[in-house]
């Protein structure tokens, strides 16, 4: 296993500890990413059927509102001076408002009429009927505007912030898991390595002793057939318990 395939830390307990809760976080943080991205793609979805529908919306307003001037014009002739003349603010303003979609901010467009017509008085002598669908209909086109404004924006916000969730999505997930899990198999690989050798190395050390309390055993045997038992005795009372010490 190369470095690039885990992390570099020591094998240990502690590490082993951290590893899993870092696995666990790492699985926690792409569930709720994967939520998120599902979210905002369902959002997506939503604005461009919205934007669709929208715009061929626009396309019939504006004909309309084309087709009323031509009529307007026609009937009270050029009313481009009067309404110069009179118009002095705009009637028609914009405002922003911000809409949350699972903690991404949208910004959204909302027009709104400020005032009164100035003008009203246009078309009075002839083609009163004809300003007043003219204005209508350009109203109407100026809302769609700023409603199809709001929703392009909206749009081109989604995509760069679904595109960057996308992305860290997929780092989680065959990235970031994939490198904690090898890490986390390396440390109990070695952490089981070392539990053999220690269980060996115990092994040998109860054999060694075995071996020497059956010699010992041997010569205390061979001193008591020779009648030396209680100097051999008073020499190894200090050999007694010495296997509680292994653990």
């Amino acid at each position: 296993m190369s470095g690039k395939e885990k992390l570099a830390i020591f094998p240990s307990r502690g590490a082993q500890t951290l590893m899993k809760s870092r696995l666990v976080g790492a699985q926690r943080g792409h569930s709720l990413l994967k939520k998120k991205a599902d979210a905002l793609q369902m959002r997506f979805r939503m604005i461009l059927s919205k934007i669709i529908t929208t715009k061929s919306l626009m396309g019939e307003v504006m004909k309309e509102a084309a087709f009323s001037l031509a009529e307007a014009k026609f009937t009270t002739g050029d009313f481009n001076q009067v309404v110069l003349q009179n118009v002095t603010k705009a009637q028609i303003k914009v405002r922003t408002k911000k809409d949350n979609v699972a903690g991404v901010t949208l910004p959204v467009f909302e027009s709104y009429q400020d005032g009164t017509d100035t003008y009203e008085l246009a078309g009075l002598a002839r083609g009163g009927q004809q300003l007043a669908k003219l204005k209508k209909n350009y109203q109407s086109a100026v809302k769609l505007l700023v409603e199809l404004a709001s929703l392009q924006t909206s749009f081109v916000t989604l995509d760069e912030v679904i595109k960057v969730t996308n992305r860290r999505v997929n780092a989680i997930e065959h990235v970031i898991i994939p490198r904690i899990e090898r890490t986390l198999a390396y440390i109990i690989s070695e952490l089981d390595e070392l539990e053999r050798e220690e269980f060996y190395r115990l092994k040998k050390i109860q054999d060694k002793k075995r071996i020497a309390r059956k010699k010992a055993e041997a010569i205390q045997a061979q001193a008591i057939a020779s009648g030396e038992a209680t100097r051999y005795g008073a020499n190894n009372m200090l050999d007694e318990g010495d296997e509680d010490l292994l653990f």
